[in-house]
């Protein structure tokens, strides 16, 4: 199981800091948090930078970024300022 962690607007749409997800690429990881949740968490999900482990994905297919047991996914929707 990964833990995906919830910052700012994307922690308001989820209603929740954190899940624990089963592990997998970060498309997997993303369809699993998405599931259940309203359009408004999708919208601002998609606006969202990764941080796999500390790394950032930047522009990689988010179907190539292996997400491993333990590992931990920061999602970091655009900061006011920055």
């Amino acid at each position: 199981m990964s833990t995906v962690r919830y910052f700012a607007a994307v922690k308001a749409a989820a209603g929740v800091a954190e899940d624990c997800v089963p592990s997998g690429t970060l498309a997997d990881v993303l369809t699993v948090v998405r599931a259940g949740r309203d359009l408004r968490f999708a919208q601002v999900l998609g606006c969202c930078a990764f941080l796999v482990d500390g790394d950032p994905v930047g522009a990689r297919p988010h179907g190539t970024v292996l997400v491993g047991d333990a590992s931990v996914v920061e999602c970091l929707p655009p900061f006011a300022g920055g």
